[in-house]
């Protein structure tokens, strides 16, 4: 009899499903059994940083039920997820099984004991199967980098986050050795907005006619260009946004020339283009999507990916790589031959380089395990929601698309030149044969079916002119997709370490949503704003990515990690002595318009561990409070026709509630209309 030990009861059950009938037991740990204690910092600074770990609260009967199995059965076999966290789990639950010598820094494997380690990248029975005939041992190179990220953030999270209670008199802030820099993309972001000087312009659209009508856009009058293309270099790169010259001095004079003038088609130009599927999906790439396309946050993305993985529905899903097993992409060509015809299938699959220099390229990229458009079949008798299966869908489409033909694309664009030397663009596109889009974007290619029917030289009647008022658009703020482009392209994290980093500056209150975008409040701008000012060179875009590269070259064995964690706790704990000294105090409070009803003393917005609250400025004296409401502009209650105020869970879902609450228990998840 072999134990086989994973980290979930999910995943124990798709195990035991699998090797039903072999001599095997499933446990599960039910995630890490053994880290470092919340409580304190856990490292030993004079003896080589050694961290003090400690079983965890409420594991002690896991552990012991744990070594009960183990004496059961002659052989042990870790099957935890193959990242670093899985590598932890593993080797951790070893350790107390007394299979590890664990005398710090030093790590052995005891010689009179002896266990398997199974890695594989999708739960199906083939992959076990393979995994248990070819097992490995515990990949210590792995254990000693996640060890290094755990000592790095204790360093930076617990000693950098008394400096900010003390700064501004709150024993519940945190700082983090990659969440604040996330934080900090965000606040510069905002500063960058509120400087930006917007311009207004006009857009002229033309409705010409020559038995069917087309819509064109004025771009040209003689040689001179009306729209004009800046660049402005922001804090993570550059912003390139465009204008026209024609303003509300010259719009007039344009207009009254364009409605005398005559007009002729002048050129028409046609080019066959051809369009590629986009790559695989990656960690990052599932959470962009997830939220572009359902609204998903990256924290339900990863949730709903997991329980996909367990039940052997996808393969792993924290991955960087682009990379596709040949036993799917040959799978892959006979299934879209027999769905979509032949004419739709590769002749030689089709691969994608990642730009990714910490790629693991051992791994794959996240696909299905099954290859069939019988959702039903799939899913079986699994208790999963419609958002598993808009994922699950979304997955199975985006890795058949990448073996699947690419689309051609007929681009028409028609220029109408005015005999005043105006000219008009219109661009319109006609799908000559769809490939791919046939299964990742049907809507455009039924939008793109009609050809011109204009010549070079054909007389237009302009019917009438359109002017649009438009106004230089700031750069954007962030939303979870965006904010994750930007981390990963930035080498900020780990795809695997964004969804808790979102989450975790909202649920400190740091940042907060207003229609989907990410802005920083007072608390968050303060905090970001004390951490780069007084700790440059490690709250920057290049440190927190090289740290990153570091710690990718410990995993893959090429640098020390006591050497990585020395070169950077000896120039930060001289700044962090000295900046210690600094007795200065940050306020944080918001100034607002109300007035105490009972001192008559200005009211102030706060923060607290559960978030905004309005107090009185003559606190401690005067202790009225009351809670801070975020209305709804011109949105009543259909109950007491109060005002609709957007209302969180604990787990920051919004809902939306009645200004009146308790006396009106009116709710909904949805604005009423």
């Amino acid at each position: 009899m072999a134990l086989i030990i994973v980290e979930s009861p999910t995943k124990a059950r798709t195990f035991n499903r699998i090797l039903k009938g072999e001599n095997y037991f499933v446990f599960a740990t039910m995630g890490h059994i053994r880290d470092l204690p919340a409580d304190k910092i856990a490292i030993d600074f004079k003896h080589q940083f050694a961290p003090d770990y400690q079983i965890i609260k409420n594991k002690q009967k896991i552990v012991d039920e744990l070594k009960i199995l183990a004496k059961k059965n002659k052989e042990i076999i870790l099957a935890t997820d193959l990242d670093r966290e899985g590598e932890s789990i593993s080797y951790h639950a070893a350790y107390l099984l007394g299979l590890i010598n664990e005398k710090w820094p030093e790590i052995s494997f005891k010689k009179n004991k002896t266990f398997k380690r199974i890695v594989f990248h999708e739960i199906t029975a083939h992959a076990l199967k393979e995994a248990l005939e070819k097992p490995e041992t515990l990949r210590l190179d792995l254990v000693r980098a996640q060890q290094a990220r755990r000592i790095l953030d204790r360093i930076v999270g617990y000693q950098l986050s008394p400096l900010l209670w003390k700064k501004m008199g709150k024993n519940w802030l945190s700082a983090g050795r990659v969440q604040s820099v996330a934080l900090r993309l965000i606040v510069e972001r905002e500063k960058e907005i509120r400087g930006f000087k917007t311009e207004d312009y006009y857009q002229i659209y033309g409705y010409f006619d020559n038995g069917s009508q087309i819509k064109s856009k004025l771009i040209r009058k003689d040689d001179h260009d009306f729209e004009v293309t800046t660049k402005i270099s922001l804090f993570d790169g550059e912003y390139t946004f465009t204008k026209t010259d024609i303003n509300t001095a010259n719009l007039p004079a344009i207009k009254s020339d364009l409605e005398t003038d005559k007009y002729t088609v002048s050129e028409i130009k046609e080019s066959d283009v051809e369009r590629y599927p986009p790559p695989p999906y990656t960690t990052s790439l599932l959470q962009q999507d997830g939220f572009n396309r359902f609204g998903f946050s990256s924290k339900m993305t990863m949730r709903l990916a997991q329980d996909l993985y367990e039940r052997g529905m996808i393969t792993y899903h924290r991955t960087d790589s682009f990379n596709l097993a040949s036993q799917f992409v040959f799978r892959a060509k006979d299934f879209i031959e027999a769905t979509y015809g032949k004419e739709y299938a590769l002749e030689k699959p089709r691969g994608y380089r990642t730009k990714s220099k910490s790629a693991q390229e051992a791994h794959e990229a996240i696909r299905p395990t099954k290859l069939t458009k019988d959702i039903k079949s799939v899913f079986g008798d699994k208790k999963l929601t419609i958002n598993h299966k808009r994922l699950y869908t979304a997955i199975f489409n985006r890795a058949v698309s990448t073996q699947m033909k690419e689309a051609k694309i007929k681009t028409i664009k028609i220029y109408i030149l005015s005999d005043k030397k105006y000219l008009f663009q219109s661009d319109t596109q006609k799908v000559i044969f769809d490939g791919f889009l046939k299964v990742l974007n049907p809507e455009f290619v039924s939008k793109n079916q009609q050809d011109s029917n204009l010549k070079v030289g054909e007389k237009m009647l302009l019917k009438s002119l359109e002017e649009v008022s438009s106004i230089t658009k700031s750069p954007p703020r962030y939303n979870e997709a965006s904010l994750i482009k930007s981390l990963e392209e930035k080498g900020i994290g780990r795809p695997s370490t964004y969804a808790p980093i979102i989450s975790l500056i909202q649920e400190k209150y740091y940042i907060e949503k207003e229609n989907r975008y990410f802005k920083p409040t007072n608390l968050g701008t303060a905090i970001a704003n004390y951490l780069s000012e007084n700790f440059p060179q490690v709250f920057n875009i290049t440190f927190t990515a090289k740290m990153e590269e570091n710690l990718d070259l410990v995993a893959n064995g090429e640098e020390n990690f006591l050497d990585l964690i020395n070169d950077f706790y000896k120039p930060f704990s001289q700044v962090l002595e000295e900046k210690k000294k600094d007795q200065s105090v940050i306020n944080v409070e918001e100034e607002i318009k109300d007035i105490c009803p009972n001192c008559g003393s200005k009211m102030v917005v706060r923060f607290s561990r559960f978030g905004k609250f309005i107090a009185c400025s003559n606190y401690p004296k005067c202790k009225t409070t009351k809670s801070f409401l975020h209305f709804v502009n011109n949105k009543f209650c259909a109950k007491c026709n109060g005002k609709i105020v957007i209302k969180y869970t604990k787990s920051r879902k919004r809902f939306y509630g009645c200004e009146n609450y308790p006396k009106c228990n009116f709710s909904s998840w949805t604005l009423p209309k």
